[in-house]
């Protein structure tokens, strides 16, 4: 099935190649006219309006988050809180239950494949609380050494949190969460585990029941929503031991001169007039997904990921960074072409109108271990992709070694 055609974008940029979906995706027409929508037909604030317009608006807002909690299966709409993006989420999470939480000693695990939003916060922590961190290592196969954390010998008591990305969004890796938190949650009974799923959540079904996790942070602008607006899950009893990050309207129940009391969840999380048209359309992006259903994109995605696997690391003098397998596997890849600049080779392919991502990713700490002080190369496809699309990167990656003569 072909759903570039679903994308505005694309008939307005008949030659472009877009292999950037990892930092951000198009959008289908669908969502642009439920943000259009609600300017021209439903715009008013939420929460306080007793006239028609503005219990519109509100019904389109919660029922966004009634959806949210259908799609990735939570047991009620209040534990959906809207938040700025995925990184905000992680850092209400940081800020309002781990700083009062974790003492001096206690571990948090993350890993050497975490964006930067899942570890600049929890070094802020080790400065502040003397906590430890351990890095869960990346095998020669790209993957995650699980086995390594559960033989690493840390005091199972002072484990307080596992935090982990869902997929990388450099190397492709889908980690098989839902197969390994039971045996962390096993090894460390004291810890809480906190999902990133930024990458996985426009392309496999994401589930928290069957992951297992407490928290779970993803961003509506990478779903094919709009941007400026993330989204927190997390268990009740959770949310309601967490204070609210930041303070004003909306969020409190009552208000003297000498005391403040605060709203239940999720109101006492979103201070002020929240993102009203991007909730409505991230509510649109969740229906077009759940009308092609995640399956169906799931299964075109693994297609492209296979072609692409079976071309692009044979080109001659490409360095390739991604496991070779299409199991548990993104159709995100990264690689370096000789001896060239990821941002020359970068800067060549957009002449031919293919857009890719070229640097660090936001995880400097993964490029370390991959041995590339100046990055990658990106190529990052979603369903508006195609066979097509990967021949003509293939002949610019070809372009890029004739012009440099790698």
């Amino acid at each position: 099935m072909l759903y570039k055609k679903d994308f505005p974008i694309f008939k307005n940029n008949k030659q472009m190649v877009y292999l950037d979906s990892a930092a951000t995706s198009q959008k289908p027409q669908v969502v642009v006219d439920a943000v259009n929508d609600f300017y021209t037909k439903n715009n008013s604030n939420i929460h306080r309006g007793l006239y028609d317009l503005a219990q519109r608006a509100e019904d389109l807002y919660e029922g966004t988050r009634k959806k949210v909690a259908e799609f990735i299966n939570a047991d009620s709409k209040n534990e959906i809180i809207f938040t700025g993006n995925t990184t905000e989420s992680i850092n209400l999470v940081t800020l309002r239950y781990f700083e009062k939480v974790l003492k001096k000693g206690d571990i948090v695990v993350i890993s050497e494949m975490e964006h930067h939003s899942n570890i600049v916060p929890w070094l802020r922590l080790k400065e502040k609380l003397d906590i430890k961190i351990y890095y869960i290592p990346v095998t020669k196969d790209f993957l995650l050494d699980f086995d390594k954390l559960l033989k690493a010998g840390l005091d199972f008591k002072k484990v307080k949190l596992i935090s982990l990305t869902h997929a990388s969004n450099v190397l492709g890796t889908i980690n098989p969460l839902e197969e390994i938190i039971p045996k962390l949650k096993s090894k460390f009974p004291n810890a809480k585990v906190l999902i990133d799923a930024a990458q996985s959540i426009p392309h496999i079904k994401v589930d928290v029941v069957n992951l297992q996790c407490d928290f779970l942070a993803f961003s509506s602008h990478k779903m094919f929503g709009p941007s400026g607006l993330g989204v927190l899950w997390a268990k009740t009893k959770l949310l309601n031991d967490m204070d609210p990050l930041f303070l004003g309207g909306h969020m409190i129940e009552t208000v003297t001169k000498q005391k403040a009391t605060f709203a239940s969840s999720p109101q006492k999380f979103e201070a002020g007039t929240g993102k009203l048209e991007a909730v409505v359309g991230l509510g649109a992006a969740i229906d077009y997904i759940n009308s092609l259903n995640i399956k169906n994109v799931q299964k075109y995605e693994d297609k492209l990921t296979k072609y692409a696997l079976s071309k692009l690391p044979k080109i001659k003098n490409v360095q390739f960074y991604g496991s070779l397998s299409p199991k548990y596997r993104l159709p995100v890849f990264s690689f370096n072409i000789g001896s060239v600049h990821p941002h020359d080779a970068s800067e060549i392919l957009n002449r031919k109108q293919i857009s890719v991502r070229a640097g660090h990713h936001c995880n400097q700490v993964l490029m370390e271990i991959l041995n590339s002080p100046s990055g990658t190369i990106r190529a990052s496809l979603s369903i508006y992709n195609t066979i097509d699309d990967i021949d003509k990167l293939i002949e610019g990656i070809n372009m890029v070694k004739k012009i440099f003569k790698n």
